[in-house]
């Protein structure tokens, strides 16, 4: 974690750094050989917890209920003789890929970017399998927002048979092709209906609708929910709802662009490989805290302080009091400490503008249309339910 944390220099570098110790890379790269990945799951599963409250980050709420987001991802790895021995390349449009990949799951506390859980597949095992080993690190009191990957009649159903209604909820997109029997049509437009997976079945509300900025084009929504009560939970606020999904892709540019300085996992095995990714997904969890920390201290939500300078100034505070040992007193290291939290803090980022760029790629290589000229659609967002017929 320190070595993905201070940037730049060779692990036995800041072996030494830390420890004062020398120990060469190749001895430590031995060393992490022998080290069982269930080693790894353990330190995963002791560093990652929920970190938000409920009267500092209501945004990170909804009605009591802690917004939890699920999504998985992939890293490239390096084309040793051993990533090559033990992995392989998916196909491309061409040819293989350039590079094999580590997949990897993380359940992520919505408006905080906070890391609860992570499952990583040193072995290429699905992001499916990956994700129901996270099902069971749901806190209490939750409600699971998931794309359209999670939103099958399979996976909901052992959702609801592994979690009794009242404590973990969930509400997820379904693609407009999957089936389901409507069996009561409600006031806000929504609809209960039932969904199957062979013999079992399961009564979920489910809600169509359009989301719109501006005069830009609408997309259209299908969602799936065990919120059934409309009352409480209207169907237009669960449309709004679903876009904090986003901010799993936000937590993912953060963790895999800014965090990192080569676009490749260093390390040359896949259980190594699998081990510097649990290293880099728990120093992010560093960072979230000390993100909460200087919020706390503007009075302001946790994403307006920018990730990017809170690992800069770490980094450089870290690197100063390494320096610095035993010439600073402990009152000194803590006034240090105090103003550059307050500097991190008067740096909050201006609230973000209500606009979108257009769906587009300048040179495209699929259906995408191409960008020729760059245009924004201004406005707040606009949800409007499509009532469900029968």
């Amino acid at each position: 974690m320190f070595h993905v944390l201070a940037g730049a220099g060779t692990l036995a570098q800041h072996m030494k750094q830390l420890t004062g110790k020398t120990i060469t890379d190749g001895a430590l790269s031995q060393r992490r050989t022998q080290l069982p990945w269930e080693v790894f799951q353990k330190l995963l599963e002791a560093a990652l917890k929920p970190k938000a409250d409920r009267r500092q980050h209501p945004v990170a709420f909804y009605h009591g209920l802690r917004l939890c987001g699920l999504d998985g991802s992939r890293f490239s790895v390096a084309n040793t003789q051993q990533i090559k021995a033990q992995m392989s390349k998916a196909n491309s449009r061409r040819f293989k890929a350039a590079f094999a990949k580590v997949g990897v799951a993380v359940l992520v506390e919505l408006g905080i970017h906070n890391p609860m859980a992570a499952a990583i597949g040193p072995r290429e095992e699905s992001e499916m399998v990956l994700a129901e080993q996270l099902l069971g690190h749901l806190p209490d009191q939750s409600l699971l927002v998931g794309d359209r990957y999670y939103g099958v009649a399979k996976l909901l159903i052992n959702f609801r048979k592994a979690h009794p209604r009242g404590q973990k909820e969930f509400l997820v997109r379904v693609r407009s092709n999957l089936q389901s029997r409507v069996l009561e049509v409600l006031p806000d437009g929504s609809a209960l209906v039932e969904i199957r997976c062979g013999k079992e079945k399961l009564l979920v509300r489910e809600i169509k609708g359009q989301v719109q900025r501006g005069s830009g084009k609408a997309s259209a929504l299908r969602l799936w929910t065990s919120l059934l009560d409309a009352r409480l939970h209207p169907a237009r606020e669960l449309l709004a709802l679903y876009g904090q999904r986003w901010e799993q892709e936000c937590f993912y540019r953060e963790l895999k662009v800014d965090m990192r300085s080569s676009p490749l996992v260093q390390s040359h095995t896949p259980l190594t490989a699998a081990q510097e990714i649990a290293a880099l997904i728990m120093a992010y969890a560093i960072l979230v805290e000390e993100r909460i920390k200087v919020a706390t201290l503007q009075e302001v939500p946790v994403l307006r302080i920018s990730f990017l300078k809170t690992l800069e100034a770490v980094r450089g505070l870290w690197r100063f009091l390494e320096v610095s040992e035993g010439i600073l007193t402990a009152d000194q290291v803590r006034k240090v400490v105090r103003r550059t939290m307050r500097q991190i803090a008067e740096m909050a980022i201006p609230k973000r503008r209500q606009r979108s760029c257009p769906r587009a790629l300048r040179q495209p290589i699929s259906s995408w249309p191409r960008l020729l000229k760059n245009s924004y659609q201004n406005g707040a967002v606009q949800c409007n339910v499509s009532p469900i017929t029968t």
